[in-house]
C-alpha cells in the first residue's frame, strides 16, 4: 500500500508521524514513532514521541535549580533523537508562546527556550506537553531516501496520540491512522 509524501515545496512532512518499520531493527530507531518538526531542501528534524527516559519532569527541574510546584505530577522524559542529547524541546499545546516557541501546527508548538520549563515549575506552562531530550536529525534528502526504502510509514500526526496515550501504544496506534496493523506486518521481507 503506497502513501503520498506531501508536497515538499510546502511544509514537506512537517507535523507528521515518521513510523519505523518493523524491519528497521536498528538499535535506536527500532519500534519508533517521530514526530517530523521540521522538513524541507535541508533535511528533516524530529522528535521521538515513545521513547520514555528514566527521568521525571519534577528531577529534570531540581536538575535546573527550578522549584517544581508541589503539585506536579511524574510526568515522563522522552529521548527525542541521538542528536544533542542535552538540549531540550518542549512540544505542546498552543495556548501561550515563550521565547523559543515555534508553530508547527494549528494544534502544536514546540518551545526550546528555558521560560516555558520555569513556567511549568510555577504549574503556569502548556495544558499538554511531551517533554524530550535530544532530536532526530536527516540530511538534506536522507529522509526521502529512507522512506522510499521502505523503512518508515508516515501518517499525519494526532495530538491525542501524542498526549494521551501511553508510549508503548503509541507506535501501532499511529500507524493504525493509516489503517496499517503493525503485527500483521512480517518482519522479513518477501516471507507472509
Amino acid at each position: 500500500m503506497a502513501h503520498s509524501i506531501p508536497d515538499s515545496t510546502t511544509d514537506g512532512l512537517r507535523d507528521h508521524f515518521l513510523i519505523a518499520m518493523p524491519s528497521l531493527q536498528d538499535g535506536y530507531f527500532g519500534h519508533t514513532v517521530t514526530y517530523i518538526c521540521e522538513h524541507g531542501d535541508d533535511g528533516a528534524m524530529g522528535l521521538v514521541i515513545n521513547q520514555p527516559i528514566d527521568l521525571t519532569l519534577e528531577q529534570m527541574l531540581r536538575q535546573l535549580d527550578l522549584d517544581p510546584a508541589s503539585a506536579m505530577t511524574e510526568q515522563t522524559v522522552f529521548r527525542g533523537g541521538p542528536v544533542q542529547p542535552e538540549h531540550g524541546f518542549v512540544l505542546h499545546s498552543p495556548e501561550k508562546e515563550w521565547n523559543g516557541t515555534r508553530n508547527l501546527s494549528d494544534g502544536l508548538s514546540l518551545t526550546t527556550s528555558r521560560d516555558i520549563l520555569e513556567a511549568m515549575a510555577l504549574g503556569e506552562g502548556p495544558a499538554q506537553t511531551l517533554i524530550a531530550l535530544g532530536y532526530a536529525g536527516w540530511g538534506p534528502g536522507q529522509l526521502e531516501s529512507e522512506i522510499a526504502e521502505n523503512a518508515w510509514l508516515v501518517a499525519p500526526a494526532s495530538p491525542s496520540i501524542l498526549f494521551a496515550l501511553p508510549p508503548y501504544e503509541r507506535w501501532n496506534a499511529a500507524a493504525q491512522l493509516i489503517g496499517i496493523d503493525m503485527n500483521l506486518i512480517s518482519q522479513v521481507a518477501g516471507h507472509a
